[in-house]
């Protein structure tokens, strides 16, 4: 304890923020007028999140987009069928970064021309997966990466549940594009749902174990979609 103590008061916190600063990495607070008044709604808000990009996309309208990280060509042909719309109507797509959907949904989005959001499982020092390093820097430059955890913090498995709260509370609805029975994506529509958010479930193949989470939730009473249109009847755009 004493150690930590020690460690604590010797934080150079002028030092830090240069640092900061020199990465282009920014914070607020829960405290502070732009902290996003949606955030502020959901169990648990982080107390900090730090970015990096366009932090007035927090105030704009979003869906989040989740699912499988073993996501297949299905996923891609499903994000062709929902983002056009979305986009069109200035929605904000928010994900996590990860491999498969994830990846699927920032890359369409940029390439649509729309706005995204990467909400990420750790430090901005420590990018989390490595491969989508270049994906990160073109959101950093053009969109807006977040996370809740200091730069310096390396990603933990535990993280990702915890940053799946902050995907689902910063969108009016979370789509699950493909996931398994047992999926952290089926955790962020939980996390959507005890929010009081919409969740939408795209339908998939009855002997594909990548649809068995999404049709499991459309049997427990979230939305089949097929288009954006779907979304858009769904939710209220003020």
């Amino acid at each position: 304890m004493e150690k930590f103590k020690y460690e604590f008061h010797s934080i150079n916190v002028h030092k830090l923020t240069k640092l900061y600063n020199s990465k282009n990495i920014s914070y607020i607070t829960f405290h502070d007028s732009d902290y996003p008044q949606v955030l502020q709604e959901i169990h648990d808000p982080p107390l900090v999140l730090f970015f990096k990009g366009n932090k007035n996309l927090l105030t704009k309208h979003a869906i989040a987009i989740v699912g499988a990280r073993a996501a297949n060509k299905y996923a891609q042909t499903a994000l062709d069928l929902i983002l056009p719309e979305l986009i069109r109507n200035n929605i904000v797509i928010v994900s996590g970064l990860a491999k498969g959907t994830d990846t699927f949904a920032h890359e369409k989005t940029i390439e649509s021309g729309g706005k995204t959001i990467a909400v990420l499982g750790g430090g901005f020092f420590h990018l989390y997966p490595p491969e989508n390093k270049a994906l990160a820097a073109e959101i950093e430059k053009n969109h807006l990466l977040l996370s809740e955890y200091a730069p310096i913090i390396k990603p933990e498995r535990w993280h990702f549940p915890m940053r799946n709260r902050i995907i689902s509370g910063l969108a009016k609805g979370t789509i699950v594009v493909q996931a398994k029975k047992r999926s952290g994506s089926l955790i962020t529509a939980d996390m959507a749902l005890e929010a009081g958010r919409e969740v939408f479930a795209f339908p998939g193949p009855i002997n594909d174990s990548l649809s068995e989470g999404t049709n499991h939730l459309i049997q427990q009473g979230a939305k089949l979609i097929t288009s954006g249109n779907d979304i858009l009847e769904e939710i209220i755009l003020e």
